[in-house]
């Protein structure tokens, strides 16, 4: 195995903001993908102090890893406070739901991938060319 041969190694280059640009998908909290595979998917939220994510469910499994601030993660009606560097597990179709308590960033990780964010991710790319 060559060294250096990114697609050998598995290695996915970085990405710009270009080829996968920040999307709003709740007022005031934005994400952008990272990597994704064939198995996972992550991505980097930015939370503003006072914003919500409504109450939702999704047949991925899903990792919540707070990085900056502090959020109030509200799983299945129970509340949870995150701040930086906890994690929290969701299993798959868990409801949950976010209220930001300060400006916060989270990386998210899925499984398996959220096609329709990628969906969105290619859609924006093709609107902004």
């Amino acid at each position: 195995m060559p060294v250096g041969n990114a697609e050998i190694l598995g290695i996915i280059p970085s990405m710009n903001k270009m080829e996968n640009p920040w999307i709003e998908i709740a007022p005031g909290i934005r994400r952008r993908t990272i990597c994704s595979g064939a198995n996972m998917y992550q991505m980097h939220a930015e939370l503003k102090a006072g914003s919500r994510m409504p109450e939702h469910k999704h047949a991925q499994e899903q990792i919540a890893h707070v990085i900056r601030g502090r959020m109030n993660l509200i799983v299945a009606g129970e509340p949870h406070e995150l701040k930086a560097g906890e994690a929290f597990y969701l299993a798959s179709h868990v409801p949950h739901g976010v209220e930001t308590i300060e400006d916060t960033s989270v990386i998210d990780t899925f499984s398996p991938p959220r096609d329709d964010y990628l969906a969105l991710d290619e859609q924006a790319r093709r609107g902004a060319g």
